[in-house]
């Protein structure tokens, strides 16, 4: 269990220098190529976003020794801990430092889910799930993140930032799921990986969760993306997790107040960055800067 906790916090360390270099260079990218591979195809030649994206994949190596030693319901509410390295490297970046509102948002958010997911007590378990149960579950997402891509073309600003990162945390889940089966076929042999449709599956969601991510950061602040894609991202996986593994969690009324209270202390950190007249005047700076290059 150590192993897992070290590996999820190492990687939650690389997926915040990933995203705050990400998102720097997806700032100055023309509003229209939102969710176009041509997003993709500009990015791929800025050093910048290289570099973030090396850091996201050693911060995928850290995630697959994590889940090779502990339960996904585990490992995905500590990687939510990037914000606390997160928000505080912007806003460095710019020579300031964070002030009250928006520490106490970044906390409250990684604090909030770590109040309700250690309620919740997940415990580990092995793959239970036959084509039935994968087929509801990927349904069942695909749909979710087609209706809110759907809510956010009638949005601007952070609004549609924040409701990218919600299509984007749905994906994401879903791909921490699908790594989370391919890390246990390893265990059986290289054969059972590449004839599983698991793996094919993996590639197509890592490949639409990065587009969805680098438009929701083009979109808005990091504080209107970032908090709401490590909220939906761990709330998708643990739902797959219970579902699909066989996690069992917690129902008792204790540890349902007990999440609950997790859940508005996480709301509230998220609304405390959202509105941050701080974190959007650097973004709207950050947009100047990039666009004028």
């Amino acid at each position: 269990m150590l192993i897992a906790i070290l590996g999820s916090l190492c990687a939650a360390a690389l997926f915040a220098v990933a995203g705050v270099l990400q998102q720097r260079a997806a700032t100055g990218e023309p509003d229209h190529e939102a969710m176009s591979y041509r997003l993709l195809t500009h990015l791929a030649r800025r050093p910048l976003w290289l570099a973030g994206i090396g850091c996201a994949i050693g911060a995928y190596g850290f995630q697959s020794v994590a889940l090779a030693h502990g339960p996904l319901a585990l490992v995905q509410p500590l990687i939510v801990t990037e914000l606390l390295f997160a928000i505080p490297l912007s806003v460095r970046l710019y020579g300031t430092r964070l002030r009250g509102r928006e520490w106490l948002g970044a906390v409250a958010v990684a604090a909030g889910l770590a109040v309700a997911m250690a309620a919740a007590a997940p415990q580990r378990s092995e793959p239970v799930a036959g084509p039935q149960e994968w087929t509801l579950a990927m349904t069942a997402a695909a749909a979710a993140t087609t209706l809110v891509l759907f809510l956010s073309r009638r949005m601007s600003g952070p609004a549609r930032a924040s409701v990218m990162a919600a299509a984007a945390g749905i994906v994401m889940g879903t791909q921490s799921v699908l790594l989370a089966t391919t890390v246990s076929k390893f265990q059986v042999g290289v054969d059972e990986v590449v004839t599983s449709w698991q793996t094919y599956l993996l590639v197509v969601a890592s490949i639409l969760g990065l587009l969805l991510i680098q438009s929701a950061f083009q979109a808005g602040p990091l504080s209107a993306s970032m908090p709401v894609i490590d909220t939906v991202e761990p709330v998708v996986a643990v739902a797959c997790g219970v579902t699909l593994f066989d996690e069992s969690v917690r129902g008792d009324p204790l540890a349902v107040a007990v999440a609950l209270l997790g859940g508005a202390l996480l709301l509230t950190g998220i609304w405390l960055l959202d509105t941050s007249p701080m974190l959007r005047a650097l973004h709207e700076r950050a947009h100047r800067e990039q666009t004028a290059r």
